[in-house]
């Protein structure tokens, strides 16, 4: 039972775990820390968290366990203005979808208090954001990384791994380097295809002044409306916030260029067979994906659900 836990960051991620927790009946007492007194007042009244913190050194003051769900670009600042108050026995733990910045920025603001420390992902995001998207079962069956310091005692990587079990995640752990290279891949890479897609046709323009060939010229709404259900499920995640893609794909920046490239070679070697007509290889490397996915779906279709 944790008689305190303080959220700071209450939206879709910290609200969750909240409730989560709370359903579990697992704590007594949450703090939320926010910087929109609407959004807070929001979680006030769903019942995410039971009192609104009017400044760190209060929120702090006898916490258990602090848990940060902000856009990662914030960690180091939250971090700086957390350290001063936090008593000797606080576990402090995010949500992070980077993990080698947040390394970083906990060496630096956290000093002397990284045996405390837990880096965390859970892999349950949606396109909504805010308290009000907030939901007890959003983590149940979904993965979620850890990826402790060498500095972490082993009894707070147990503590936080009971926490999200409580709210139905299976636990992993691995290294910060491991879990960007892993994420670029299957998150951060589809966030930048979808983003990139929907910028193609948002940003489509016609110049009235070039009368050639301009019957054939599709403005965007003229492809759009068209558009099916491939097209909506591919670019669902285009609605994500912008603002917090920009720090992850700031972040992880390195890694992600590599996983651009090989998808642009990929493309390339697509390319190249569309130019030449070959619809054997075509027909190889749709057939690859397909039964690809298909064992992906199969063998983690929990997760995925």
């Amino acid at each position: 039972m944790i008689s305190k836990l303080v959220i700071i960051g209450v939206g879709l991620i910290g609200g969750s775990f909240a409730l989560a927790l709370r359903q579990a009946g697992l704590v007594r007492h949450i703090v939320g820390v926010g910087r929109s007194p609407e959004n807070m007042q929001r979680a006030l009244k769903l019942g995410a968290i039971d009192e609104i913190a009017v400044d760190f050194r209060s929120a702090l003051k006898d916490a258990e366990i602090v848990f940060l769900a902000v856009p990662v670009g914030q960690t180091g600042e939250i971090m700086r203005k957390l350290h001063p108050h936090l008593e000797s026995g606080t576990i402090v733990t995010d949500a992070g979808s980077t993990k080698q910045d947040v390394v970083v920025a906990a060496r630096t603001h956290l000093a002397g208090r990284l045996a405390a420390f837990v880096p965390g992902h859970p892999i349950a995001g949606a396109e909504q954001t805010g308290a009000g998207a907030a939901r007890a079962g959003l983590f149940r069956g979904k993965n979620v990384i850890l990826t402790p310091l060498n500095e972490t005692d082993p009894s707070a990587t147990a503590r936080v791994t009971e926490l999200w079990q409580a709210c139905g995640a299976r636990v992993s752990l691995m290294n910060a380097r491991q879990h960007d290279k892993v994420l670029a891949a299957v998150s951060h890479l589809p966030h930048v295809l979808a983003f990139a897609l929907m910028h193609e046709f948002c940003s489509a323009t016609v110049d009235p002044e070039d009368e050639s060939n301009f019957e054939d010229v599709l403005r965007p709404d003229d492809v759009l409306r068209f558009a099916g259900s491939g097209f909506r499920d591919f670019t669902r995640i285009a609605e994500s916030s912008p603002e917090m893609w920009r720090d992850i794909c700031l972040a992880n920046r390195h890694v992600l260029s590599d996983e651009i490239d090989a998808y642009q070679r990929q493309l390339a070697e697509i390319r190249e067979m569309l130019q030449r007509g070959d619809g054997d290889s075509l027909t190889q490397v749709f057939s690859d994906a397909r039964k690809a996915r298909r064992n992906w779906l199969e063998k983690y279709r929990e997760t995925v659900r």
